[in-house]
């Protein structure tokens, strides 16, 4: 990743097919629904923004966060569109990945909330309201 700049994101993308077999129909319908939107309205060129594993190089993390606004589930969304709206590197490697019980996600509620955060940050990007820095800032 040349110039001093790049961003690497863990990805679970190779387990889809295993991960849909075991979740269920209504989890792996937000799951579909999500990752389209995230697509649509946010990041093309990462499959799994939602890992949670996120590897930055030093300039990358000193434009990338001080520019972050969203400080919810979706802010690795908005961290990953910046990204890709200045055009610095971005890479994608695959990891293991093991799902454990206990999870502090609502299914409804926390996907009407990423749902709203995604659609806000499309949209305030797109009218101006939030401004892109430099790749020199």
């Amino acid at each position: 990743m040349g110039d001093g700049h790049g961003l690497v994101c863990g990805s679970r993308a190779h387990l889809e097919e295993e991960s849909i077999a075991s979740r269920t129909v209504f989890r792996t319908i937000l799951m579909y629904g999500f990752h389209a939107c995230v697509w649509i309205f946010a990041v093309k060129t990462v499959r799994d923004t939602q890992c949670g594993f996120k590897l930055i190089k030093r300039k990358t993390a000193q434009i990338v966060f001080k520019t972050l606004h969203i400080e919810r589930w979706a802010f690795d969304v908005e961290m990953l569109k910046i990204a890709e709206m200045l055009e610095l590197p971005i890479g994608e490697v695959s990891v293991r990945w093991s799902e454990i019980e206990g999870s502090k996600l609502n299914p409804i509620v926390d996907a009407v909330k990423m749902f709203r955060d995604i659609a806000l940050l499309w949209l305030r990007y797109a009218i101006g309201a939030w401004k892109l820095p430099s790749k020199q800032e």
